[in-house]
């Protein structure tokens, strides 16, 4: 998503290689469509060799999508679907609001409901008159953006700031942002990382006051798109609970949040072998843990099932995040493994996994949240009986190859 906003402003051709078609990078591509890029998807075959560079291991269907920015439609008013993605809807608000006199923005599903509070301040502290439907979507933003100098609170979503980093270099003049309480840092030291590899320079202080030059310029790019730690997670977990996985196209030094899963494995045991043709994950005795997920928030659900495998308690920290993701996120974890034999307990910021019970089969439900019904997915790996999902069709979202790659 981040590389597709940037490249819908670079005014130039720039290609993304290693294209996922999720619902989420499918909610992208459609704003900049709604701009007037023009898109192309296709798909193309590389191979993969060993790690000795000698025997072509596999061939790879890779889907490329090329973005034609030139020719930007001149126009005062835009209206746009942002559809059940989160991150679209935040980071494209001031996107949007540099370009367009009037946006009107709308979505779908669950996040009609998250709060636009941190979007509607902050939009209206550069210059915008913005209207919602109690501080929720559809939400409208009158008049564009201008360079200033402003204090935001970031507890609420590290998303908007993506916004913010990728529209303000590209304005008549310099900005400073001062942030609090600032929330999922790696994912704006991802954002950073993909702007610098577009010719965008972003200073910061300890990601609490960001220096922003104006009058940039993106650079025309063919840029791959990662493997995803997010969608990974929940394989390494389900080798670390029931057998042996080995997965490829994972960046080991990546920026984003979920690389921290690497992190949870050690701490309560797996065996973890990473060497140039990947990262394998192998069964073995696993210890309760203590983890702080508090700057990946989405690491909760493979780290509940983690959890569910270990014997005694397990403590993660930082469900405060949780409330307002496609469900609130916490209490469907503790409603939905309680279905199937295990017991979670809330406090405060803090979920405790009673693991080292049997895992039953069960009827449950996704609550139309991706991350959920791939966390009962890799359970049904060590259950005792089957596990229906309701609403499992969920993880397009994210992963709609999900339960393919289960198989």
């Amino acid at each position: 998503q981040r590389a597709i906003a940037i490249a819908a402003l670079s005014r130039s051709i720039c290609t993304i290689t290693n294209y996922y078609g999720s619902n989420d990078a499918a909610a992208a591509r459609q704003i900049a469509e709604s701009m007037g890029v023009k898109t192309r998807l296709f798909q193309t075959i590389r191979s993969e060799t060993t790690a000795d560079n000698e025997l072509v291991n596999e061939l790879v269907n890779e889907l490329v999508l090329e973005l034609d920015s030139r020719y930007l439609t001149p126009r005062k008013h835009l209206e746009v679907n942002c559809g059940e993605a989160g991150l679209s809807v935040r980071m494209f608000a001031p996107i949007l609001a540099s370009l367009y006199e009037t946006v009107v923005m709308t979505g779908e599903g669950s996040i009609q409901k998250r709060p636009m509070t941190m979007v509607v301040e902050a939009l209206s502290a550069l210059g915008c008159r913005v209207e919602t439907q109690d501080s929720c979507l559809p939400m409208s933003i009158f008049g564009k953006i201008k360079p200033a100098e402003i204090h935001i609170d970031g507890s609420e979503s590290s998303q908007l700031l993506t916004g913010l980093l990728i529209a303000l270099p590209l304005l008549d003049g310099d900005s400073i942002l001062h942030l609090k309480n600032l929330k999922s840092i790696p994912y704006i030291a991802m954002t950073i990382a993909v702007l610098a590899d577009f010719g965008i320079e972003i200073h910061h202080s300890d990601f609490k006051t960001f220096y922003i030059k104006g009058n940039q310029t993106i650079l025309p790019k063919t840029y791959t798109v990662e493997g995803d730690w997010s969608g990974a997670a929940f394989h390494l977990v389900g080798a670390a609970i029931s057998g042996t996985v080995l997965l490829k196209g994972l960046n080991y030094q990546s920026q984003q949040a979920d690389r921290a899963i690497l992190a949870a494995l050690e701490r309560c045991g797996a065996t973890i072998a990473i060497s140039e043709n990947g990262i394998r994950i192998t069964k073995s005795a696993l210890n309760p843990f203590r983890f702080d997920a508090t700057h990946c928030p989405d690491l909760f659900p493979p780290l509940a099932a983690l959890a569910a495998c270990c014997v005694g308690v397990s403590t993660i920290v930082g469900t405060n995040r949780l409330k307002h993701k496609e469900s609130d996120r916490a209490i469907t974890i503790q409603t939905e493994l309680k279905k199937i034999g295990i017991d979670v307990v809330l406090t405060e910021n803090t979920m405790l996994v009673m693991g080292g019970t049997q895992i039953t089969g069960g009827n449950t439900n996704s609550h139309n949240d991706h991350r959920i019904a791939m966390m009962l997915g890799i359970l049904r790996t060590v259950a005792n009986g089957d596990i229906a999902i309701a609403n499992a069709a969920a993880v397009a979202k994210s992963y709609p190859t999900f339960f393919d790659d289960l198989n």
